[in-house]
């Protein structure tokens, strides 16, 4: 049997992002067509010419807030649009269900074949057609319930449609029914076969399982290898679908066929060097739902060279934390965005990173740079007013040689002692 879900993912990788480009301005062209939010936040913006990288970077990134508020608008007038005019579809045949997320924030689900584009991951965490699937992730409210199992049936399973709670039901049914695998949380599984084991059923059936919507460290993997279960992650969210999956070479997620992924500075649109931490920021090609450089506020990297599975799209270590890192000081809001404005102002400094110290209302700030400057104190002085210009606070500056911050995505670090 095929180790791979298509041969989409095992093609030439010059190839794919050739299709990739050629497919961007198509989309593009689509959304300001077809949604209303889009045409005004790409007004100025010819998709004809946004045919690489360079020129998707320079578009705006949409971010959660953005979204949220104009769907609050759109609800608060009689006939407004309650998707906030993004969405390029509307009720009926063509939007089968609804769904909500925190703020509410609602999504639609169109009516193509694995919409959320799930099957390729359930297929990589070792699922193939005629089995019997335990989903255990929430049918209320949520799309994950609906997004699991919409990709089971495309991968051609069955799903028991197990949702959230009544764990003892759950370990009966997995008794009974006998499914191949578990889809929900990590936490949840474990919670079912300790009751499992609390009751001395055992479940031999079940040896494997593909986990979302938490983290799913290497411990509690090997937790689940002690009982015979082989887990896998995902990553998927209710705007995008499924946005990367991992393999049986658990070395990163692998991205989906029909994403472009970019890592950016957070609080800014501009992309990292390759390898550097970053916000996951994520273009679909799905026409109904028509998110362009979408922004996750999710951490990540990219990975260098091809899985080991064969699969050669780009890989990417997976969640490493929120990007909005945002953090009142001295009674006032600063933003990652503020940090890369002032960045902005000094070609000479590489990266930097503001952090905040000090205990109950004695905070002090410190911008800590690089720069391979050779003469620091005109230049810190000229950073020091740039902090107060931008943040309206008084800051401290530190410079640092080139490559001594971590790469680990922050911009703002509390380090202040709240005991």
């Amino acid at each position: 049997m095929s180790e791979h879900y298509d041969a989409l993912e095992i093609r030439d990788s010059a190839a794919r992002e050739a299709a990739m480009l050629a497919a961007l301005p198509l989309q593009v062209a689509h959304a300001k067509q077809s949604s209303a939010a889009l045409a005004q936040l790409l007004k100025d913006v010819n998709p004809a010419q946004v045919t690489s990288r360079q020129a998707l970077a320079h578009l705006p990134v949409i971010r959660k807030h953005e979204l949220l508020e104009r769907q609050q608008a759109g609800r608060a007038v009689a006939g407004g649009d309650v998707f906030g005019g993004f969405s390029a579809i509307g009720y009926g045949k063509h939007m089968p269900r609804i769904f909500a997320s925190p703020g509410p924030i609602y999504e639609p689900e169109g009516a193509a074949r694995d919409y959320w584009r799930m099957a390729r991951a359930i297929f990589a965490a070792g699922f193939r057609p005629g089995e019997l699937i335990h989903n255990c992730f929430s049918y209320h409210f949520v799309p994950a319930g609906s997004m699991m199992e919409s990709g089971a049936h495309a991968l051609g399973c069955t799903v028991f449609a197990g949702g959230t709670g009544q764990t003892e039901q759950q370990v009966q049914a997995m008794a009974q029914l006998r499914p191949a695998g578990y889809i929900g949380t990590p936490s949840f599984l474990k919670i079912i076969l300790d009751k499992a084991a609390e009751m001395g059923v055992s479940l031999p059936s079940l040896t494997k399982a593909m986990f979302g919507g938490e983290a799913f460290p290497p411990s509690l993997r090997d937790w689940f290898a002690e009982r015979g279960v082989a887990g896998y992650q995902c990553y998927a969210t209710a705007d995008l679908g499924s946005i990367a999956y991992e393999t049986s070479a658990r070395e990163g997620l692998v991205l989906d066929e029909d994403v472009i992924l970019e890592i950016v500075r957070p609080g800014t649109g501009d992309p990292v060097a390759a390898g550097e931490v970053g916000e996951v920021v994520v273009t679909t090609l799905n026409p109904d739902y028509p998110l362009i450089r979408f922004g996750t506020g999710d951490l990540s990297a990219v990975l260098a060279g091809p899985c080991p599975s064969g699969r050669t799209n780009t890989r990417i270590k997976g969640w490493m934390g929120r990007a909005d890192q945002t953090t009142k000081i001295r009674g006032m809001f600063v933003h990652p965005a503020q940090v890369a404005d002032i960045v902005k102002r000094f070609p000479e400094v590489a990266r930097a990173r503001l952090v905040v110290t000090g205990e109950m209302a004695n905070d002090a700030m410190t911008l800590k740079v690089e720069t391979a400057c050779g003469g620091p104190d005109a230049l810190a002085a000229k950073i020091g007013e740039a902090i107060r210009d931008v943040t309206k606070l008084r800051g401290v500056v530190e410079f640092l040689l080139p490559g001594s911050l971590p790469n680990d995505g922050k911009v703002i670090e509390d380090a202040r002692s709240y005991s």
